[in-house]
């Protein structure tokens, strides 16, 4: 997919709806078709939301019951940012998705604003570099990661790890990526920071395989010139499947690194918010 092929509508000011309809209500102002099978969108945000970078929330539309759908989302939009940005799934039959991908700008979702979360900054010891390990929409919390000033102030290495079926399903994080390099606010402090590896299962491309494979290979430290893993430099954060998940929590433990959580900080953290299928 070539970045002119995402397919993107935005709110115009006159669009967004002066009366709130929905409980909890949020206005959309923009969406992005990456795919037949992947959307991201933007939304207002409540002014009364504080949340950190990596944090998710729930959000959705009404069921035909009448009654709230509601899935947990990670907030793809760092702490800073005026609007709210989510990266989503389309599942044909999914009870939320099936609907959630026809919203255009102008529409209203529910959004409850109770972010929690584990993939923050306070989840992990002190480190020296920091591995965002993502699946598919896994991506999300790492765009708000990535685009958190805190964490280049944090380490000395910011590793992003992507891997999709084909090469269309990696723009969304692609796009971002280099959109990074130029920011404004965080432009200079990316620069020799962020180390980013896309990879492919099903379709070829540069970098091909899947995150375990690499990082047990030793290939990923080998194409990007840097030291294997280790407990004393560094952290990890994880957010993907159910099954990638507990094959990438065996990996981390090969390499010495410990499960944290917000309670108890420790090398790595996962996000098991996100491990059910039929959205």
């Amino acid at each position: 997919m070539t970045e002119q092929s995402a397919v993107t509508q935005t709110a115009a000011s006159a669009a967004i709806p002066a009366v709130k309809t929905l409980p909890d209500a949020q206005t959309v102002t923009a969406v992005t078709h990456w795919t037949d099978s992947l959307f991201s969108f933007r939304v207002t945000r409540p002014q009364s939301l504080r949340f950190r970078s990596g944090e998710f929330v729930m959000i959705g539309l009404m069921g035909d019951n009448g009654k709230p759908l509601l899935r947990a989302y990670s907030i793809a939009s760092p702490s800073w940012d005026e609007e709210l940005e989510f990266y989503s799934i389309k599942v044909p039959d999914g009870p939320l998705t099936s609907k959630l991908q026809h919203i255009q700008p102008g529409d209203e979702i529910i959004l409850r604003p109770k972010p929690v979360g584990t993939l923050v900054h306070d989840a992990l010891l002190p480190g020296k570099r920091v591995w965002f390990l993502a699946t598919g929409t896994g991506i999300a919390p790492f765009a708000s990661l990535m685009r958190d000033p805190e964490t280049y102030e944090k380490y000395d290495q910011v590793i992003m790890m992507h891997t999709c079926r084909t090469v269309a399903e990696l723009e969304y994080g692609r796009q971002l990526v280099e959109g990074l390099r130029s920011d404004e606010l965080i432009g200079e402090m990316v620069e020799g920071k962020l180390l980013y590896y896309p990879t492919t299962t099903r379709e070829a491309s540069p970098h091909m395989g899947r995150i375990t494979d690499n990082l047990t290979s030793g290939k990923v430290f080998a194409d990007l010139g840097i030291a294997p893993m280790t407990a004393a430099d560094d952290r990890a954060m994880v957010c993907g499947s159910l099954a990638f998940n507990k094959d990438v929590m065996a990996v981390l433990e090969g390499f010495g690194l410990h499960e944290g959580a917000n309670s108890e900080p420790r090398e790595y953290v996962v996000e098991k918010a996100f491990v059910g299928d039929g959205v």
